[in-house]
């Protein structure tokens, strides 16, 4: 059931729905979130078993705005480094994860068991509002809402309501924001090894994070050692049909190669790039990508899933420009093709 915000019963049934225990469906600035209380360990396994998902891997908990906000990293964190400070006071309330040492009596269940949690403080303001009345409950005040994306685990993350009862079903009770303004997830970085380490590329660049936290944020190493962070697995945001990236030369050679086949292989194709122009055909469903990274970023899971409804059988997608502003856009790309 998709609710809309101008409903003034809306928030209210919502707030409701997850102090009693239960998942919404939440929009974020991101991706969709299929929320719960995050200190509620039969609410986060109700999320876990909604999607599918292995419960050891941890899910990213959202906490309210910085004034509200900071005591809800200090609910869940026992330790924030200055560095981690520094960022949260350049990018909170936005698309940014923090992976902090977690206080070991909370939360255990949405942080996979690990002795770490991911924080992030979303900036869309249904999420906001959301969170802020969840804090003031008379009966039961919520923390923070664990909340990864609202859909079948390691498929395309969902960037409107319709996209999320397409995936989760007319029961779920979703709240509709519109559709997201980033459209990929939050940029991971941990702060448990005394250095910031970049876990998963997003909208916010390393060369931004390194500004803005006074040092040079590393690229993941010792994965060893790491915690897990959401959405870092090699497949993943996958659609139904197979991902093919390919240069730009390279894809228009293979689409020539198609066009000439009779019978051809895959019957129906899907192609999404900004270089190459095919000519018209019945069989092959083109979608031009953008110029930029992140006009890119904010059509990309919506474009897979469109693909994916026309039926076609393979995606071929242009391999983006190198660059850290692309990073995040390429890091979704390669895990779909995995």
């Amino acid at each position: 059931m998709i609710l809309s915000p101008a409903d003034p019963g809306a928030l209210a049934q919502a707030v409701q729905t997850i102090a009693d225990g239960s998942v919404v469906g939440m929009p974020t600035e991101t991706v969709y979130g299929l929320g719960a209380d995050a200190s509620n360990d039969d609410a986060v396994a109700a999320i876990f078993a909604a999607k599918g998902r292995p419960a050891d891997h941890p899910l990213i908990v959202h906490v309210a705005d910085m004034d509200a906000g900071l005591s809800g990293v200090q609910h869940y964190a026992q330790q924030v480094p200055d560095f981690a400070q520094a960022l949260m006071t350049a990018f909170w309330p936005g698309a940014l994860t923090l992976i902090l040492p977690r206080r070991p009596e909370v939360a255990a269940a949405a942080a996979g068991g690990q002795d770490s949690i991911g924080l992030r403080c979303p900036s869309h303001p249904v999420a906001q509002a959301l969170l802020h009345a969840l804090r003031k409950h008379p009966a039961k005040p919520v923390w923070g809402i664990a909340a990864p994306s609202a859909n079948r685990f390691g498929r395309v993350s969902p960037t409107t309501a319709a996209h999320v009862q397409s995936e989760l079903g007319d029961a779920l009770l979703v709240l509709d924001g519109g559709p997201c303004s980033l459209g990929i997830e939050s940029t991971i970085v941990d702060c448990t090894r005394g250095v910031p380490v970049l876990l998963r590329p997003g909208s916010i660049d390393i060369v931004a994070l390194s500004q803005a936290c006074g040092q040079p944020v590393h690229l993941a190493f010792a994965q060893a050692q790491a915690p897990r962070a959401s959405g870092t697995l090699e497949s993943h945001y996958a659609p139904r049909a197979k991902v093919r990236l390919m240069p730009a030369e390279a894809l228009r050679t293979a689409l020539l190669s198609w066009q000439a086949q009779t019978p051809r292989a895959p019957a129906s194709l899907g192609v999404y790039a900004h270089t190459v122009v095919p000519a018209t055909d019945a069989g092959l469903h083109y979608q031009a990508m953008p110029g930029t990274a992140a006009q890119t970023a904010h059509e990309l899971f919506a474009v897979l899933r469109a693909l994916d409804d026309a039926g076609v059988q393979e995606i071929w997608v242009e391999a983006v420009p190198t660059g850290a502003d692309w990073a995040g856009v390429a890091d979704r790309l390669q895990r779909a093709s995995a």
